[in-house]
């Protein structure tokens, strides 16, 4: 572990909330959130540590940059698989063999320039607008119930406006991931003078109702991961250990009788990730997921070569979105499936290891949800990719094809460079010319 060598201490910050905030009855409960919220900036220990050697893993300003590195490196990859996996597809519909990557570069040069608008935004500023946050994500995926709604592969999660199309569960991940950890830090400390259901009923009913809005629209792998970031941000914000697994218990049985059980296709697709396939569903439900173990075989250990792939020519099904982690092992292999998932190890070690060295539990938490979303997003992916899940729609971080997608992770990346800058470490690295 690192050496501390030397350690300072700050002065604590004025702004803390007093026991009058948690009785008082005037004004609305985002501003008493909001107040409180402020009141999580103590005292911060900024520690002189040597990280020479392989200590430089623990460094805070190697992460930071460690981070970044990894998100623009698989943004670039992206650009170049996307173009892959497309053009044979793209030319047989009659387009330019560039066409989809042309829009997936375009779509990434606008995210680029937005993660380094957030970055640049102060994590204080996102404490304060996390419940406007929020509230526009949810009207945003309101709007899918609408005539506006899009339904693609039978998941109404779309919003139409001409050609453009927008995915605001995309949004809604972004928007939970900054406004439950400020809820939940709030929540914990009224829980030490009310009851712990009085105290966490706002972000229980405000999550539950995220979540119930992405299920009308029978997206179940976007709903998993809101689930899955919920379930991290309560466990590791103070929530009750036993309560939250019951309640999770009963929201996974729920979801299973109503959206799975109730679905011939959700089944279906569940029992082809674990049964044998017969010659009908070789065919069906089965076909995708055969030729995705096609691509994955023929790789072998350094791939057929970039651009070489067969199953790309019409045979697997979104390999240029959902897919494309087959294409990658197809064309570049296990070494380059392993360096795919090596990044995204990094990635979330660089964050957990900052969230883990802050102070704050609003800056801990949202980089922790942050960590929580991409992470396990990229590993469900992989996993379906393998056959070790069934097919649910989800497509990988930062390399698949998707507009919307890219450009909030990218969002979801920057803020999460803001939140890391709080530390006095990063902070410090970043103002030297």
């Amino acid at each position: 572990m690192p050496r501390i060598t030397r350690s300072g201490r700050k002065s604590a910050k004025g702004s803390g909330a007093s026991a009058s905030d948690l009785r008082s009855t005037d004004g609305n409960a985002h501003d008493r959130y909001r107040r409180l919220g402020d009141a999580d900036d103590a005292s911060e220990s900024v520690n002189r540590v040597d990280y020479s050697g392989w200590r430089n893993i623990f460094n805070p300003v190697w992460c930071y940059n460690g981070f970044v590195t990894c998100v623009v490196a698989l943004t670039v990859f992206g650009f170049i698989m996307v173009f892959s996996s497309s053009s044979v597809s793209m030319v047989a519909a009659g387009k330019s063999p560039w066409a989809q990557a042309a829009n997936q570069t375009i779509y990434g040069i606008f995210g680029l320039i937005v993660t380094a608008v957030a970055a640049h935004i102060k994590a204080e500023w996102y404490r304060r607008a996390s419940f406007f946050l929020l509230l526009g994500a949810m009207f945003l995926q309101l709007l899918t119930l609408t005539p506006l709604g899009r339904n693609v592969n039978g998941n109404t999660g779309w919003i139409g406006i001409g050609s453009l199309t927008l995915q605001p569960a995309e949004a809604l991940k972004l928007a939970l991931c900054i406004w439950l950890p400020l809820a939940l830090s709030v929540a914990g400390r009224r829980a030490k003078t009310v009851g712990l259901l009085q105290a966490y009923w706002i972000p229980i009913v405000m999550f539950a109702a995220s979540v119930g809005f992405v299920l009308i629209g029978k997206d179940l792998g976007t709903a998993m991961i809101l689930i899955i970031i919920g379930f991290v941000a309560f466990l590791v914000g103070g929530f009750s250990m036993w309560l939250l697994f019951s309640m999770s218990a009963l929201a996974a049985v729920g979801i299973v009788f109503v959206f799975v059980f109730g679905s011939a296709n959700r089944m279906n697709r569940i029992l082809a990730a674990y049964l044998p396939c017969n010659a009908e569903s070789s065919q069906g439900v089965c076909y995708q997921s055969i030729h995705s173990m096609y691509a994955m075989a023929s790789g072998g250990l350094t791939g057929v070569g970039l651009g070489n792939s067969r199953e790309k020519w019409n045979y697997l099904p979104e390999a240029h979105n959902d897919f494309i982690f087959a294409v990658i092992g197809e064309e570049l292999g296990f070494i380059g499936t392993s360096l795919v998932v090596l990044t995204f190890i990094i990635m979330g070690w660089c964050l957990m290891r900052v969230a883990l060295q802050s102070h704050n539990s609003f800056t801990r938490l949202v980089l922790v949800c942050i960590a929580t979303w991409i992470v396990s997003q990229g590993l469900i992916n992989i996993c379906v990719v393998l056959g070790l899940l069934p097919v649910m729609g989800l497509p990988l971080p930062f390399v698949s094809a998707g507009g919307t997608a890219l450009i909030m992770c990218l969002c979801a990346s920057g803020v999460a460079m803001s939140m890391m800058k709080s530390l006095p470490e990063i902070r410090s690295a970043q103002s030297k010319p």
